[in-house]
Parts: C-alpha cells; sequence; structure tokens
C-alpha cells in the first residue's frame, strides 16, 4: 500500500528476517524508484532462486509513486524523499539500490547549456550522489548499488561503466549485463521507449516531462543480471572500484 510517510519514522525492520513459512526474507530497498525499470524482473529472480524479497520503493514524485505501485502491488511504496530515507533507514536492509537524479551531473547538461528554447543553465553537480555512495561503502553491511550517467566530468569516486550508465557497488559486475541495446535512445520517441521498456508512459499525468522519465529507466534487464549477481556472490566489504576508463571483466 502507497503512504506518504515522515522520513523521520522509524521502520523498526531486522535484515533478513524469517517469514511465516521459515523462510529467509531479502529486504531490498529500492530508492528513486520511478517506474520500477531495475525493478521489473526481480521477481523472476527470487522465484529462480528460491528465495522471497520484500521490496521497499521511495519516490518523492507522488504520481509516480501512485502508478508504480500500481504497476508493483506488493511493494511497499512510500512518498517521501529518498536520500534522507536512506540515511535513516540503510540498516534494515539486505540490498540498497539507488538511482539519484542524474540531470545535474549529465553530459547533455553541458552540451546543452546556453539561451532559447529547452537549454539547460549552469547548475551544480548534486554532490547527493557521491554522499550516498560514501555512506553505504563505509557504514551498509549488505550489498548495494547506486546507478547514474556517464558525467561530463571526471567522475570522483571511480565507477563502473556498462553501456549508457555509471554503477558503484561492493561486488564484482560482469562486462555484459545482458542489457539491451535501444537505437537513437536520446531521440527516441515515448512509443518506442514504451515499447522498450514495456510499459505505457501515457498514463503519467504528473507535471515532469514523459520522455525524460522513460529515458532514465533503467534497462530491466541489467537490473535482472545485478540482483542476480547480488545474490550469488559473498558479501565483499573492500572491492575496489575500477576507473570507467579501465576494461572491466
Amino acid at each position: 500500500m502507497m503512504r506518504n510517510v515522515n522520513v523521520n519514522e522509524p521502520q523498526n525492520q531486522q535484515s533478513c528476517q524469517t517469514s511465516v513459512t521459515g523462510s529467509a526474507v531479502y529486504r531490498i530497498l529500492n530508492l528513486y524508484a520511478c517506474l520500477g525499470g531495475n525493478r521489473y524482473k526481480w521477481d523472476e529472480v527470487a522465484k529462480e532462486k528460491g528465495i522471497e524479497i520484500e521490496v521497499t520503493a521511495v519516490e518523492y514524485d507522488e504520481e509516480l509513486a501512485k502508478l508504480y505501485q500500481e504497476r508493483f502491488p506488493n511493494d511497499k511504496v512510500i512518498v517521501a524523499d529518498a536520500h534522507k530515507f536512506l540515511l535513516e533507514n540503510y540498516m534494515n536492509y539486505d540490498f540498497v539500490w539507488t538511482s539519484p537524479p542524474c540531470p545535474s551531473h549529465s553530459r547533455m547538461r553541458k552540451t546543452n547549456t546556453g539561451e532559447g528554447e529547452r537549454k539547460s543553465k549552469a547548475t551544480y553537480p548534486d554532490m547527493k550522489l557521491y554522499q550516498e555512495i560514501l555512506l553505504l561503502e563505509h557504514f551498509f553491511k549488505g550489498k548495494y548499488c547506486v546507478e547514474n550517467v556517464i558525467p561530463y566530468y571526471e567522475p570522483l569516486i571511480n565507477a563502473k561503466k556498462r553501456d549508457r550508465h555509471l554503477y558503484w557497488t561492493n561486488f564484482n559486475l560482469p562486462t555484459d549485463l545482458k542489457g539491451r541495446k535501444a537505437s537513437n535512445f536520446i531521440y527516441s520517441k515515448v512509443s518506442d521507449l514504451s515499447e522498450f521498456h514495456n510499459y505505457d508512459f501515457t498514463k503519467y499525468k504528473g507535471k515532469q516531462r514523459m520522455d525524460k522519465i522513460a529515458r532514465n529507466l533503467v534497462d530491466y534487464e541489467a537490473g535482472r543480471t545485478i540482483l542476480e549477481i547480488a545474490l550469488g556472490l559473498e558479501k565483499k566489504s573492500n572491492v575496489n572500484q575500477v576507473s570507467i576508463f579501465d576494461a572491466i571483466t
């Protein structure tokens, strides 16, 4: 059930709790959840692994949160500030996926800066991205994945480049995330992106640009692969991130 919460509200959850059936429950926190592009195949992964997952999704846009809830009715959907929610609740989960807002980091921010229609003003990069990486790397006991775009600057913390995205994780990622390739992604029509993501974006009636939402979704096959790897690996607390300019295997 979707709900608005005060992010100071304690969740009082224990990591990897046991369900009434006696099986372990793998608790996942999905931050900046949007429409759940990364989450779309997670139930299939859980079924294949023979585990039960409990997903808590945090999204600030109430319209997106409502649509997410319709798409994933068994998830707990919370309308709140994801950045603050993470700080106050990270210890209650086994796996955290966070996709902080990317516009201030995107290469489009620099190439599209200027005057006129659809031009963006110069702005400070949002350092919440790096705050979340450092918090998870040094304080979180589970596994995490921080996802963002390839920025117009050299990343301040080394990351793993896969297709159009950067990933910061505390477990190894293969070179191939089995993600699908969308041609001319930046200039794709909403109808094409709806087909690609298997979701009708015209359902969205909120204030954000529909095409922006559609382009920002993580490919669900990449999301599936990353969760598979997180579930199949032992915790590695000191995995060094590799520069986006290095080959990664």
